[in-house]
């Protein structure tokens, strides 16, 4: 099963903005549920940003106003744009994807992608 493919993140001081990206590949009839999570040190791992099951978009609170998800009509590609960074968002970010329900079962489940490090400094 091919991984997502991560990208973007890095480092940034407090009130800058990153942005990441996260790639699945499968069959073209194949589409996908995606989610941004993020882990910081010592910390459980937590949902950042998702969709709800009427497609509109959905933040945790500590995030909510600053941070925007967006995914292609293929549903292939998600997006994170992170803005007003604080030094509290630092953690590694991961991407999930899972098939969407009622996928037809030869439709890979791409899982948890590698994750990206995002450093914010104060």
């Amino acid at each position: 099963q091919a991984r997502p493919i991560q990208t973007g993140g890095g480092s940034a001081q407090a009130g800058g903005s990153l942005s990441l990206d996260c790639v699945v590949s499968g069959y073209a009839f194949c589409k996908y549920e995606m989610t941004w999570h993020r882990q910081a040190p010592g910390k459980e791992r937590e949902v950042v940003a998702a969709y709800d099951d009427a497609g509109r978009p959905i933040y945790a609170d500590s995030v909510r106003g600053r941070f925007t998800i967006s995914q292609n009509d293929r549903k292939r590609t998600l997006l994170l744009q992170m803005t007003d960074l604080k030094p509290e968002d630092t953690a590694m970010y991961y991407c999930k994807g899972v098939p969407q329900p009622g996928s037809p079962s030869n439709c890979n489940n791409p899982g948890w992608g590698p994750g990206t490090q995002v450093t914010v400094s104060s």
